[in-house]
């Protein structure tokens, strides 16, 4: 389990899990969560109060990010930068590669799901699964059962 790690989360994820019934999942995982400003505005809603919102210090740091990503992956992975021993949760492809390419680690709202299933805080990822894809997040049907055999559900 990574309940020792600070994780940086971008507003989709936010949304996602908040969408599925699943937000508390972050609380139970992980040390400490912590988002910028800047996504809360994005998010729009009250973020629980065990969500840290910090100010990312570089901010000319989330001005060059942003000729590549949006502001509020911007600024996460200018977050991440500053943070040591963190990771970052972001769902948007070119933004993940990104972070990568910088060093950081990256996981998506769906690796925040099976390391739930994996660390038995949750029993089975595919209610989960089944509640997003009613929502307006995509996952094709190979990647379904990829993440189904990986939490072995199938």
């Amino acid at each position: 389990m990574e309940n020792d790690k600070i994780v940086i989360i971008d507003a989709r994820c936010f949304i996602v899990l908040e969408k599925i019934g699943a937000l508390p999942l972050l609380n139970k995982l992980y040390l400490q969560v912590v988002t910028t400003t800047e996504i809360a505005a994005e998010y729009k809603e009250d973020l629980p109060t065990w969500i840290t919102i910090q100010n990312v210090i570089n901010r000319d740091l989330i001005k060059t990010f942003q000729n590549i990503v949006d502001l509020g992956e911007s600024s996460a992975i200018a977050l991440a930068n500053e943070i040591n021993h963190s990771f970052i949760v972001i769902d948007d492809l070119q933004a993940r590669k990104f972070a990568s390419s910088l060093g950081l680690n990256v996981k998506g709202t769906i690796g925040v799901l099976l390391e739930a299933k994996q660390n038995e805080v949750i029993q089975t990822i595919k209610p989960y699964l089944d509640k997003i894809q009613k929502t307006n997040f995509r996952i094709s049907d190979y990647l379904i059962v990829k993440i189904l055999e990986s939490a072995g559900e199938i």
